[in-house]
């Protein structure tokens, strides 16, 4: 029997709205602060990351802190009354001068920071997270203009081959 990697990384939840939607231009792996029946209902079902997005928020002292917003986990089967909320805030355990970076750039700049994907690493769950730029309808156009040429270059060197 194959043994499985303890690395290995088990993708639970992809955003797809992320990269269609957003220039991502700089990607972070943050860990997330989950209760024990939010992380219950990851592994029984996958969260919903389509309309989620990361939120910089001020502390008391000047401290800044990361929340994951808006990301909806289902409520855990077997949960009673200490089940957790589905929509609530999560809290992003990431470096300070990664938080600074990313609150400096989104309020000087303009850019949004949303959830790419959502995994496992080494038992614990991970949320890549990517400090992107608004597309428009215009460029979203290009891009499916340039993948179906891609496409369509691809076919001819396969045929090309034969």
């Amino acid at each position: 029997m194959a043994k499985v990697d303890p690395n290995a990384e088990i993708l639970i939840a992809g955003n797809p709205n992320a990269r269609s939607n957003f220039f991502i231009e700089e990607v972070v792996e943050a860990g997330i602060v989950l209760t024990g029946t939010e992380v219950k209902s990851i592994r029984q079902t996958s969260p919903n990351l389509r309309d989620a997005f990361v939120d910089v928020q001020g502390r008391t002292g000047g401290k800044l802190e990361a929340f994951l917003t808006n990301a909806h986990f289902a409520p855990y089967s077997h949960g009673n009354i200490w089940n957790h909320e589905a929509l609530r805030k999560r809290k992003l355990l990431l470096h300070r001068h990664q938080i600074e970076r990313m609150y400096g750039a989104s309020v000087r700049d303009g850019m949004s920071i949303v959830p790419i994907r959502m995994y496992f690493k080494k038992g614990l769950v991970k949320v890549e997270i990517g400090l992107g730029k608004g597309k428009r309808k215009s460029d979203k156009r290009d891009d499916v203009k340039k993948k179906s040429a891609d496409r369509e270059i691809e076919k001819a060197m396969k045929r090309g081959r034969k």
